[in-house]
């Protein structure tokens, strides 16, 4: 498969470079296994920051309230009683619960290779044989990329993640620098443009594929 091949300053190519058929030829019958994994990354990055304070910890309702017998009200031992307001909660979160959700890596790689192919059959794919912005300007950034037709949100996948880069880009918000073997699905299913160098694409190829 055959893909938009662009020269570092963004003028096309003469030559494209084609896909390997192992990692961006995946054949994707059900949705299930990238769902899964979609769950997963989302899951993995969940924290626990939420307490919520059982009866024993709430401040107060040591006096008890009214007397046993006599009054026609039912019988409280504390104002503190989760069916009270201003009470404890009961089975609410203590902080310690685990979200993480784990997949072999046979699974994962599997799944990023569905990702990836189904952004090539939609042809959300664009290969460059270097990022060169101009002294490491955000607005050369731009120009850059829309000179190659990258639009919506963007992933970048690079072979290793320069200082230039990083400061070319972070300013903008639609756009997400990767090292190449640190692609994920969530990244991969939720970019509208998909721009690879062309050594990040070998390492891709040898690191999903197989293929050294």
């Amino acid at each position: 498969m055959a893909v938009p091949t662009y020269t570092k300053s963004g003028t096309k190519a003469t030559a494209e470079v084609k896909l390997d058929k192992s990692v961006f030829g995946e054949v994707v019958k059900s949705h299930d296994l990238l769902k899964q994994a979609y769950s997963s990354y989302l899951a993995n990055g969940r924290t626990n920051n939420a307490r919520t304070k059982t009866r024993g910890e709430v401040r107060g309702g040591g006096r008890k309230p009214w007397r046993q017998k006599g009054t026609g009200r039912a019988r409280f031992g504390s104002i503190r009683v989760p069916i009270w307001r201003g009470g404890g909660i009961t089975f609410g979160p203590t902080g310690e619960e685990n979200y993480t959700q784990s997949l072999s890596t046979q699974m994962k790689r599997k799944a990023i290779r569905q990702a990836l192919s189904l952004a090539a059959t939609e042809k959300r794919i664009h290969v460059i044989e270097t990022f060169d912005f101009k002294d490491n300007k955000t607005s050369a950034a731009v120009k850059l990329l829309d000179k190659i037709g990258a639009k919506g949100r963007t992933l970048l996948v690079v072979d290793e993640k320069s200082a230039a880069i990083t400061r070319a880009t972070s300013n903008l918000s639609n756009v997400n620098v990767v090292a190449a073997t640190y692609i994920n699905v969530f990244d991969a299913v939720n970019a509208d443009t998909i721009v690879i160098t062309k050594k990040a694409l070998d390492m891709v190829h040898e690191w999903l594929g197989g293929k050294k």
